[in-house]
Formats: C-alpha cells, structure tokens, sequence
C-alpha cells in the first residue's frame, strides 16, 4: 500500500508586516533584510489568533479537499514548537475542534524539520495498514517567542499554518523514499531561551550543506535522477540557502517554489504552506516528481521524493 497526499490546506493571518515596517523598530533595512534573505514581509497573528486556531484552518481546508470527513480521519499530528500551552496538545485541541472523534493525536517537535517528521511518520502507519487517514498540519506562531529587539532574529520569522491528509494512493504515487536525520551536538547554534536565539553562520552553513545532500540521498533512493525531478519545495528560510538546494539539483529556478518573501520563515508550516500555494497556482500536476526538504533546530533535518497524484 502506497501513501500519499490526498487533500492540502493553509491559512496565513491578515496582518502583514513589512520589511520597512520592521525599519522603524530596529536598526536594519528593507535592503539588509532582502539581501540576506530574501524576505520582504511576513504575516503576524493578533492575540486572539493562537496556534491551535491556525491549525485549526489549515486543516478544515485539507480535510475539505480531500473530499473526506473528519470523522474519518485516524490519526492527528501536529508539528509544531510553539503550542498553545504544554498541554492539552494542539492535536487534541484540533480533534475536538473538528469533531474527529476516533483519531488518536499527538504534537510532534523537531523545529522547522517537524512537518517531515510527521509525513514519514504517517507514511509508517498508512503502509502498514494500520490507519487509513492521517492528518498532518505544521503550525507555529513563531512571533510570540520572537525577540523584537533582536534585528538578527525578530525579520526573520512569520506566522501561518499549512495541512495535509495523507492516505492510500495507487502503485508508484506518493511517497517514493525519505530521509530524516538529527544532530544534536548542534543544538546550540539554534534553540529558544525566552526567545529565539541563533548562531546565524552556523546554522547556514549546516543548512547549506544538507539541504542538498538530504535531496540527492533520497533522491538516489527511489531510483531517481536530478533531470526526474520536476518540482522543489524547499523550507522557506532563506532564499540563498534554497537556491543551494536548487543549484544542486541543477534546476531551473521556475521549478522551486519560493513563498519565504511573502511569509517569511514559518518553521513546520513552510513547506505545507508552500505546498498549498504551488497546487493552487497549478505549478504541481499529477505524476510530477516532488522533492520536498528541511532543516530545524535541533539540529534536524528531513526530505521526502514523491510522486504527486492518488
């Protein structure tokens, strides 16, 4: 039994900030802040606007497109770090919200690397036959432990939340092969205090380094080429360390998705989201060859290949 995606949701919050608002409250510019990273504004949620009411969306929308109820959903994961409070976790909050009454749920936590966590984890579980429907959603309100005295940190990040539900597809779709990996000896160059702190040369260097590698492993493991591959979907966190992904696997840059300069960095909800808005803009067809890849405090990192259609 295959497992794949059946139906995709995101929800971003109204309230955009600007690189030229950020301009006002520290000492940096809509010039230092695109240059570096490619992000010109990012949406930030209100305080009436948690996690779990993210979440919450995004996963109504990927439930609604997969043409299925939410009674029948087996299992909920949610990647994320920034959950509403320890516990109840956001996957139980999101199973009473959607009246999803016989999934189990539970969080997940391994930074911007989490939504890949999670799709392997229900791949695990779907080929095993064990569960038939598996709800994933990576959501983060990243703003509420975001320092924003720290101009290294506080124009980086965003708010949003994008989800999928996986489940089983035909021979030779969804899922091809995967990689996940852990490095704990570099949990200092990016971890949260009260906020967020991180060792920037570092953490792009480590980030540089696997993002291509991780793409051409599980590339290799399906069997593929780089010329098979017809679309990335990088974790959106900084456009030169995407474009290094892209470069490696000699892609023109038209079939890499790029939403971090609308979004910023959203962590577990980069690549849903990303996903979402790429199907939307019909860039992604059935029997495409996807590569999608992260990497996260940790430090973690994950990639799928999969081949798009049920």
């Amino acid at each position: 039994m295959n497992a794949g995606i059946i139906g995709v949701g995101r929800y971003l919050p109204e309230n955009i900030v600007t690189n030229l608002d950020l301009e006002k409250r520290m000492d940096t510019s809509d010039e230092w802040i695109r240059t570096r990273t490619g992000i010109e504004e990012r949406r930030i949620a209100g305080e009436d606007i948690d996690t779990s009411h993210m979440g919450y969306r995004a996963a109504k929308e990927a439930i609604d497109k997969a043409g299925i109820s939410a009674e029948e959903i087996d299992l909920i994961l949610v990647a994320t770090v920034t959950p509403d409070q320890p516990f109840p976790t956001v996957s139980c909050m999101l199973q009473e919200q959607l009246g999803a009454k016989k999934a189990a749920a539970m969080d997940l936590s391994a930074a911007c690397a989490g939504f890949m966590y999670g799709m392997v984890t229900a791949k695990q579980f779907i080929e095993a036959g064990t569960y038939k429907y598996v709800l994933i959603v990576g959501v983060e309100k990243l703003s509420k432990i975001t320092d924003w005295e720290d101009r290294n940190t506080a124009v980086l990040f965003g708010d949003g939340a994008g989800a999928v539900v996986m489940g089983p597809v035909s021979e030779g779709m969804g899922v091809l092969s995967f990689e996940l990996g852990a490095d704990g000896s570099g949990g200092k160059y990016l971890y949260q205090d009260d906020y967020v702190v991180m060792n920037g040369r570092e953490v792009f260097k480590f980030a540089v380094r696997q993002m291509g590698e991780s793409s051409i492993n599980v590339l290799e493991k399906a069997g593929l080429s780089k010329e098979d591959v017809d679309f990335l979907i990088p974790h959106q966190a900084n456009i030169r360390i995407m474009e290094s992904a892209r470069q490696r696997l000699e892609l023109p840059i038209e079939k890499m998705s790029k939403t971090v300069h609308k979004y910023g960095n959203t962590s577990a909800a980069s690549i849903p989201i990303s996903l979402a808005e790429e199907l939307e803009a019909g860039k992604i067809k059935d029997g495409d060859v996807i590569i999608m890849v992260g990497f996260g405090g940790g430090l973690t990192w994950g990639a799928i290949a999969m081949r798009w259609g049920k």
